[in-house]
C-alpha cells in the first residue's frame, strides 16, 4: 500500500471512546512519520474545533476516496 501524503483523509479503524472517536471518523495527515510508519491525524469535530490529534499507524487508518484531487 502506498503511504499516505500530508493532507490526505483517512478513516480511522477502531474506536478511541476516550477522544470521542468511533471507527469511521474521518480525519486529515497532518505529518507523515518515517516514510508512513506512523502518521498524525487531525480530527475537527461538528464545532469546527480540533476534536483530537492522534498518532496512528498504517494499520489503525484506511484510505478515502478523494475524488476531487488531481493525481500528482
Amino acid at each position: 500500500m502506498k503511504p499516505f501524503a500530508e493532507l490526505d483523509i483517512v478513516q480511522l479503524q477502531k474506536d478511541y471512546p476516550e477522544c470521542g472517536l468511533a471507527a469511521g471518523a474521518l480525519g486529515t495527515v497532518v505529518l507523515v512519520h518515517a516514510q508512513g510508519e506512523a502518521y498524525e491525524v487531525e480530527f475537527i469535530g461538528l464545532d469546527g474545533h480540533t476534536q483530537a490529534v492522534l498518532t496512528l499507524s498504517a494499520a489503525e487508518v484506511a484510505a478515502v476516496a478523494q475524488p476531487w484531487r488531481q493525481a500528482a
